[in-house]
């Protein structure tokens, strides 16, 4: 009785390496071929002419306080706009960019990248790549992608969406920073 049971727990184990090494396969066949970079960075955008005049698009748009510390990505929700935290011990350049969020948000609070899909068809029915989901919100899926077409356009109001869009370059700079269990806090 003994050898049949370690006999079944070792083909078991067989199967389950096999399965896990197939996944990585496949994983590893959609990701980028190089480190992709963010694009370059933009300046928030002014509420009012006013507030125009006090960014200075020469400096990089700053982190939002109540962020946090630590390697992360940072979304916010009002500024429209994300910044992939690196590690300040390594001296890692902080990269920042405009997304066009979805029609649901995520509430603020911190949150760990759960699933990644190389491409997909997106909740809009468009098809998506590079996609980062970090939460649920009314029973929606949330996350960072980048469309195929690279385009950015608002979402249509009447559908229930999580995509959080970003430009293609953007969107490969999210893959190759934003892996399983990363940080992402949401701030107003």
């Amino acid at each position: 009785m003994a050898r049949s049971s370690s006999g079944i727990v070792a083909g078991l184990t067989a199967a389950a390496i096999a399965a896990v090494g197939f996944l990585g396969y496949q994983a590893s066949a959609t990701a980028p071929a190089h480190p992709p970079q963010a694009a370059a960075q933009e300046p928030a955008p002014a509420a009012s002419p006013a507030a125009a005049g006090k960014q200075d698009p020469a400096k990089p748009v700053p982190v939002p306080e109540g962020s946090g510390t630590g390697v992360r990505v940072v979304y916010s929700v009002g500024q429209k706009r994300v910044w992939l935290v690196g590690d300040a011990a390594q001296q890692q350049q902080l990269k920042s960019f405009v997304v066009m969020p979805s029609t649901v948000h995520p509430k603020p609070g911190t949150y760990l990248v759960g699933s990644r899909s190389g491409s997909v068809t997106g909740s809009d029915g468009v098809p998506i790549e590079h996609v980062v989901r970090f939460a649920t919100q009314e029973g929606v899926a949330v996350g960072f992608s980048a469309r195929v077409d690279g385009s950015t356009p608002e979402p249509d109001p009447n559908k229930k969406t999580g995509g959080i869009r970003m430009s293609r370059a953007d969107g490969d700079a999210m893959w190759a920073f934003a892996t399983i269990s990363s940080k992402v806090v949401v701030v107003p």
